[in-house]
């Protein structure tokens, strides 16, 4: 049964939310990827959104350039987490557009938000609430963070 949702309003938001996939299929999570404009296809993500936990997703990765309604959007309509993706697009406002479109949630529909082209974040924050649910994903993450740490020192020994 697939896992985490990963969506985004256009094709070509694929090379940042790839990140959050190719960090997903590290850890061994079973994921979808779907194009879900809030805008071009609204009907779509409502569908989306209202049968994600039916279909057995636990958490669902919203990638969005411009006015970003995606995340929230797809929040409003699940009991879900939904982490949001600000992503900087050729409109955009320098991605500040994006960034309070997703971050700036009314209370009662909450978006986890990552940094500007985050996706990579977003993926393993997915990982982690898999993880505490599956201790096999909870190692692999704990041996992620042992490699990142080795990463840090081994590159001070090189100064």
């Amino acid at each position: 049964m697939t896992e985490v949702g990963i969506i985004m309003g256009s094709k070509s938001d694929f090379i940042i939310m790839q990140a959050a996939k190719d960090f997903l299929d590290e850890m061994g999570i079973s994921n979808e990827i779907s194009i879900v404009s809030a805008h071009r296809t609204p009907q779509l993500m409502v569908e989306y959104a209202k049968g994600a936990a039916d279909r057995g997703l636990k958490v669902i990765i919203a990638g969005a350039g411009g006015a970003a309604h995606l995340p929230g959007m797809t929040a409003s309509l699940t009991t879900l987490p939904v982490i949001g993706v600000p992503v900087k697009s050729a409109n955009s406002i320098d991605g500040w557009d994006s960034i309070l479109s997703i971050l700036q949630m009314p209370n009662g529909i909450p978006v986890a938000t990552v940094a500007l082209n985050g996706a990579k974040n977003a993926g393993i924050l997915a990982a982690r609430i898999v993880g505490a649910y599956r201790p096999e994903v909870a190692a692999k993450l704990a041996l992620y963070a042992d490699e990142m740490k080795q990463a840090v020192l081994d590159s001070g020994k090189s100064l």
